[in-house]
């Protein structure tokens, strides 16, 4: 295999596959045929063979060693017992998988057959994140999802018994129907699960989505009428804040929760901007530049499934500057409760770049949206609300 390097890469395969569509739902997911599944997976190793080749046309770093893998989707717990042996056989044929490597399967609670639960122990599987979504039944039922409070408690009992004990939850605030009364029985859900990771999710209302497009319609559909007010929503996201972190779950990420030592050591690479390859639908990549120019290539697949199963799929390409990967370095970083080192952002980027971003966030500072103490900046809780506005700030910076 040709195009890698030593450093440490992370591999996101994307299991698009879903028994029914969640309404609030903007990815590229879907119900497909089963007929499709084997198929798909065999695109998917062939994207893992041919990986270094694209890396060298590409110009691009690609790393042998990989310390994380995802699977996401969808659902890839849908897949045959045999077909995801297949795909981490060959994942593991292409790549260097690391003993200690974090090792991550989207699942939905109650469509995690027996078989396959054995297939993902002995595929090395040793991260779990079950998209709960709501410990409501009727909230649940609502959105589309399938499973019931008593479903996502017997799914978590098989999973610690099989030895998997890294395990995330996945909660959205603001679905149709939901109260403050009802999110408090489901954070208290989540805490009494003993899950030591969660991540909450404020509902997003755009176009990408049934439920979205129907709320910003003004319709009734998919329960869009019943979907609280963005100050409810934001009120039951500081709520959560405070209920899981007096339960030991500390917030880390604007939307993710966890324990110590169990954050999620794959999308922690994201938000550091440290090297990914992602394959499959819709999946992106981050790979630094081979040469010495300091470029980074951030590329995504097609979100259609009948061309990516064509085999001749475009893959779209951008190559980052040194000044576009700065203005990520603030929005990704800023993200993490961490904040953002500013000696490590001027040792990376230099005064030029870094003296406009600390005006802009000195701005921040005055509205209350940042805090500073000099060396390190981070969001402040009503900054973490407003987000997008204070990341806006330094997409700003110059020009695309």
């Amino acid at each position: 295999m040709t195009g890698l390097c030593s450093a440490a890469l992370g591999l996101y395969i994307s299991i698009p596959f879903c028994r029914s569509k969640c309404t609030y739902c903007n990815f590229a997911s879907g119900v497909y045929p089963a007929s499709e599944h084997a198929r798909y997976v065999e695109r998917l190793i062939e994207d893992l063979r041919t990986a270094g080749e694209w890396a060298a046309r590409m110009g691009v770093e690609l790393p042998r060693r990989v310390d994380t893998a995802y699977l996401g989707g969808g659902t890839p717990s849908l897949l045959a017992p045999e077909l995801l042996a297949r795909l981490f056989a060959a994942m593991r044929e292409e790549f260097d998988l690391q003993p200690e490597a974090e090792i991550t399967v989207e699942c939905a609670p109650g469509q995690l057959a027996d078989e396959t639960l054995e297939a993902l122990v002995e595929a090395g599987v040793n991260r779990v994140s079950l998209g709960v979504q709501s410990f409501i039944d009727r909230e649940a039922a609502t959105c589309g999802r399938l499973h019931n409070r008593a479903t996502v408690a017997r799914d978590l009992r098989r999973l610690r018994a099989a030895g998997i004990a890294n395990l995330n939850v996945d909660l959205i605030a603001g679905l149709g129907g939901q109260t403050f009364a009802s999110w408090d029985v489901s954070l208290a859900a989540l805490i009494e699960s003993g899950a030591p990771h969660a991540s909450v999710y404020m509902l997003e209302v755009d176009e990408d989505s049934r439920l979205g497009r129907e709320v910003l319609a003004g319709g009734a559909r998919y329960h869009a009428g019943l979907v609280p007010t963005d100050d409810a929503i934001a009120q039951m996201y500081s709520t959560a804040i405070d209920r899981l972190g007096a339960a030991g779950l500390g917030q880390y990420e604007i939307s993710n929760f966890c324990r110590p030592g169990f954050a999620s050591r794959h999308n922690l690479r994201y938000w550091q901007r440290r090297p990914y390859l992602g394959l499959g639908l819709d999946a992106s990549s981050m790979l630094r530049a081979a040469s010495s120019q300091g470029f980074v290539l951030r590329s995504t697949t097609t979100d259609d499934l009948a061309a990516y199963l064509q085999a001749s799929t475009p893959v779209e390409t951008t190559w980052l500057s040194p000044e576009q990967q700065h203005e990520e370095a603030w929005f990704l970083g800023l993200r993490m409760n961490a904040g953002l080192d500013v000696a490590a952002l001027m040792q990376e980027f230099g005064r030029a770049l870094l003296s406009p971003a600390l005006e802009a966030a000195g701005r921040l500072v005055e509205a209350g949206l940042l805090t500073s103490d000099g060396k390190t900046i981070r969001l402040t809780a009503q900054g973490q609300l407003l987000s997008n506005d204070a990341f806006q700030e330094f997409l700003e910076l110059s020009p695309i």
